[in-house]
């Protein structure tokens, strides 16, 4: 064997060059930084802002009684907003009702079907609806679920906000079950599970923590909307739990009181709305906890390399 002779370089590294070339690039990443800091800064002072004038507006008026008493007379101090809570809980649980068994059924449905044409239909409309204006929703629902029964309901309300949850359910579900390793059901089709039961069983049961996390998010962009109650629920002043009645809701007696004459009514609308706040940052709060369940199942679906993307 012959000795292997290195040979030396064709072209000498510059080194004052070289020096320019990497204090440019330090330079050039260092400012990309700042800038990315300033940017973040600037895109969370709004929130910062409209979050600290709702606590320090809406924290006067904020008392026990808000939570267990109705809202007061006009002109007279005191009063609550516990129907209106109440009422917003009820609510949402009606839209979660109708909303989850549609939306989990619809996501699987993209997932096992994904390629075909109903499921690229599906997948559009849902796209579609989920940019729909709630205003738009609201005038459609009143016009389908109101003026054929010739008055307001809180089962109206409860079905329109329902269908603002289907998609971002229907989404979320479809992307959690793709996470999915695809070895999990063919282990089960092996042994002699059902197609139902497999998507059920099996490929439901793994991407539940993913799912529960899409449906609190749906139930927080929900737990806010007026626009679609003013033409369904409508609001009420007493308690009402009928749900062939008009209901109370948080967002509609936040609305009404703003645009009152009256100081302690607006006191109580700030309150409302900080109120109104919590209960979304309770339900974050717990899709946080759902998604750290979801991180391992991503782990998981990482590390067998298969999934059904």
């Amino acid at each position: 064997m012959s000795d292997i002779v290195p040979t030396e370089p064709t072209a000498k590294i510059n080194q004052p060059v070289l020096a320019r070339t990497i204090a440019v690039r330090r330079r050039s990443g260092s400012m990309m930084i700042v800038l990315i800091y300033v940017a973040s800064a600037l895109a969370l002072l709004p929130l910062i802002l409209i979050l600290g004038h709702i606590v320090v507006r809406g924290f006067s008026a904020l008392s026990a009684g808000f939570f267990i008493h109705l809202p007061a007379p006009a002109g007279v101090s005191g009063g609550g907003m516990a129907n209106g809570i109440g009422g917003t809980m009820l609510l949402i649980g009606i839209a979660s009702l109708v909303s989850l068994p549609i939306g989990l059924g619809a996501g699987l449905f993209l997932v096992e079907r994904r390629g075909s044409r109903l499921a690229n239909i599906v997948r559009f409309l849902a796209d579609v609806l989920n940019g729909l204006p709630s205003i738009v929703l609201g005038v459609v629902a009143w016009e389908l679920l109101v003026r054929p029964v010739g008055h307001f309901s809180a089962l109206a309300g409860g079905l329109t906000l329902g269908v603002l949850m289907i998609p971002l359910v229907t989404r979320a579900t479809e992307e959690m079950v793709r996470l999915v390793p695809v070895a999990l059901s063919e282990a089960a089709l092996a042994l002699g599970f059902s197609e139902f039961r497999t998507a059920f069983v099996v490929v439901v049961r793994t991407a539940l923590p993913g799912i529960i996390t899409g449906a609190l998010v749906a139930m927080a962009r929900i737990a806010g909307e007026t626009a679609p109650l003013l033409f369904t629920a409508l609001g009420n002043a007493y308690w009402s739990w009928d749900l062939s009645k008009p209901i109370a809701a948080l967002p509609l007696q936040v609305y009404a009181f703003a645009l009152s004459p009256y100081d302690d009514w607006r006191a109580q609308a700030w309150t409302g709305a900080l109120v109104l706040v919590l209960i979304v940052l309770v339900i974050g709060l717990l899709s946080r906890v759902a998604v750290r369940s979801r991180q391992r199942l991503s782990g998981a679906a990482t590390v067998s390399g298969s999934s059904r993307v």
